[in-house]
This record gives structure tokens, C-alpha cells and sequence, in this order.
């Protein structure tokens, strides 16, 4: 590939909107060749904002012939129906999480891009940021001893009502939309053999879609992980990792802005020392990601891709479910 990776997006959603076509439109390894809606004046507007051509319909943009790469920011419920379109028209995708609402179908689209030499990433993007990979450096230098357990959350307040993530039809809920983060943070550190002790999920009051839950999880050593989310909640966002000489704690761990200063705090003996990082932006470290994974050809970690699958279905078939709680809508 000579020049930027040429990217069609399909559909304007509030991500694409908000940060990735921002993100898109400032790197030097991309060039937005057309956005597309199912409502042309949105396309056109979108269009306008990001200097690219505007396009009516999703298969419209599977069409022409600038596009080799395309990002898919739709209801959860169409990752699958889009992302194989894309891969069969030979383009490169990098598309929302979750890739699909179903393991099998996931590995379906991962075994198809890699049958076509073609990139598929999930766009989980703190795993880009700076922070993760310093956190790991630490558990590698022996910084807290032996690693025995870890804890995750993220939460976030209610929703107005209408938001497409009580929608149980376009694949919305807590765990797909908000409990994916704990779980990649889980599978980030302790690895693809991480699996599933037991779940809980509770539907808000009136909702179809779980709004909140926890799991437990293990590796075959016996180091745990608990994992909770929710979206009627604060705003949680943290990990903290516990070994057998001290302990890791991070905060504003999954969506900080670009201008944040990341804090990762070591407690051993008794103190606590603050290690303060530079701000690192992580949407502009997955876009690069993306684009040097199709220059490079070397597919973005597609085993732990499959591996949260994986759990995610089982968290979701295994969960026992307890009583609705009270919710306060939003309008």
C-alpha cells in the first residue's frame, strides 16, 4: 500500500462522529474517502464536516472503487451483516465492538479476513493507550510479587430512554456495551485462558436488556478476576491488580481524553507512590494501529478478539439474573 489507507465509513453514529472521524481526518495514515447514511441529508452534512463525499446507503459505499478499508460504528446487531459485506468486497474493516453478538459468527468474520490476507480489528481502544502497556511492565518486573488477583469496573450513568443500548434487537445491553472493557482489561493481563466462575445480571425497572451485572473469573493457576459494570450507575472507570507484595491501582482506566495525565499508583509497604505518565491519545494510537496492521499485514490479536467472544456469550448463556431494580429515566 502506497499513501493513506483510504477509509469508507458506514453509517454516522455518535462514535464516528464524536471521535473516530476527528481521529481519522488528523492522522497522516488515513484519508476519509466517503461516509455513508441511510439518510442522505446526514451523509451530506457528515460529508461537509470531514471533506469527504457523502454516499446513500451502506451498499452504495461497498461500490466504489476508493474505498480499501472501511470502519463500522452501527447498532451491534449489524457488525455481522456489514463487516462480511466489506470482507467480501476485499476490504479491510475495523469495526465496533463487540465484531458480532455471537462467537461462532465472530470467528466465522476472523477466519474469513484471515483467508482473504485481509485486517479485521475490534476497536477497543484503551488497549492502544500507553498506560496498559506501563502497568505491564511493572507485573513483569516483579513490581507487586507474584499476581494473584484483579478487579475491574466500568459504569456509567443512565441513558436517555430511547438510546439504541436498551434495545435488545440491535444487540444493546450492559455487558456488550460497557462490560466489555473490564473483561478486555481481565483478558489484557491475565491472558486467553482466563475463564468463567459464575455471573450475575439485573435488568433495570421496565428494560429488556440487562443494565448491570458482575462475573467471576480464574485461570487455571487460580489467579481471579472480578469484573462489574453497569450503565444506570456513577461513572466508574478503574483495575486494580493485587500480588503477593502489593498492589496496582488505576483510575480513569478505559475512556480518558486525550489531554489526561495518566496516574498508575504502587502500594507496597504501607505507601502508596503516585508514577504520573504523559497524556497519550488513545483514539489517534488505534486509528495508526489500524493503518499499520494493513500496511504490515500482520492481523491485530485476533485469538483474544475470540476469547471475549467467547466469554461474553457464556457470561450472558450462564448468568443468573436478579431482581429488577428501580430506574430513573431520563427522557
Amino acid at each position: 500500500m502506497t499513501g493513506p489507507l483510504r477509509v469508507g465509513v458506514i453509517g454516522c453514529a455518535g462514535i464516528a462522529v464524536r471521535r473516530m472521524l476527528p481521529a481519522f481526518a488528523a492522522s497522516p495514515d488515513i484519508e476519509i474517502a466517503a461516509v455513508a447514511s441511510r439518510d442522505p441529508d446526514k451523509a451530506r452534512r457528515v460529508a461537509e464536516r470531514f471533506g469527504c463525499r457523502p454516499v446513500h446507503g451502506y451498499g452504495e459505499l461497498l461500490e466504489r472503487d476508493d474505498v480499501q478499508a472501511v470502519y463500522v460504528p452501527l447498532p451491534a446487531a449489524l457488525h455481522a451483516e456489514w463487516t462480511q459485506a466489506a470482507l467480501d468486497t476485499g476490504r479491510h474493516v475495523l469495526a465496533e465492538k463487540p465484531v458480532t453478538t455471537d462467537h461462532l459468527r465472530t470467528a466465522e468474520l476472523l477466519e474469513l479476513a484471515a483467508a482473504r490476507d485481509l485486517v479485521l480489528m475490534e476497536n477497543v481502544m484503551f488497549v492502544h493507550h500507553r498506560l496498559h502497556g506501563a502497568v505491564r511492565r511493572l507485573l513483569a518486573d516483579g513490581a507487586i510479587g507474584e499476581l494473584r488477583s484483579l478487579g475491574a469496573a466500568f459504569t456509567i450513568p443512565p441513558l436517555p430512554d430511547g438510546d439504541i443500548r436498551y434495545d435488545r434487537e440491535l444487540g444493546g445491553g450492559a455487558l456488550a456495551d460497557v462490560g466489555i472493557y473490564p473483561l478486555r482489561a481481565a483478558l489484557h493481563f491475565l491472558g486467553p485462558g482466563l475463564g468463567l466462575v459464575g455471573a450475575r445480571l439485573t435488568r433495570g425497572g421496565g428494560r429488556r436488556v440487562e443494565t448491570s451485572g458482575a462475573a467471576l473469573l480464574s485461570t487455571p493457576d487460580g489467579v481471579t478476576a472480578q469484573i462489574a459494570f453497569g450503565m444506570e450507575h456513577a461513572y466508574r472507570s478503574s483495575y486494580e491488580l493485587w500480588g503477593s507484595e502489593g498492589g496496582i491501582t488505576v483510575d480513569r482506566a478505559f475512556t480518558p481524553p486525550a489531554d489526561h495525565v495518566p496516574v498508575i499508583g504502587l502500594h507496597r509497604d504501607g505507601k502508596t507512590e503516585e508514577i504520573r505518565l504523559a497524556p497519550h491519545d488513545q483514539v489517534a494510537a488505534t486509528v495508526a494501529a489500524f493503518a499499520a496492521a494493513v500496511r504490515s499485514g500482520v492481523r491485530t490479536d485476533p485469538g483474544t478478539t475470540l476469547r471475549q467472544a467467547e466469554l461474553l456469550d457464556e457470561i450472558h448463556r450462564s448468568a443468573s439474573y436478579g431482581a429488577p431494580v428501580a430506574t430513573v429515566g431520563t427522557g
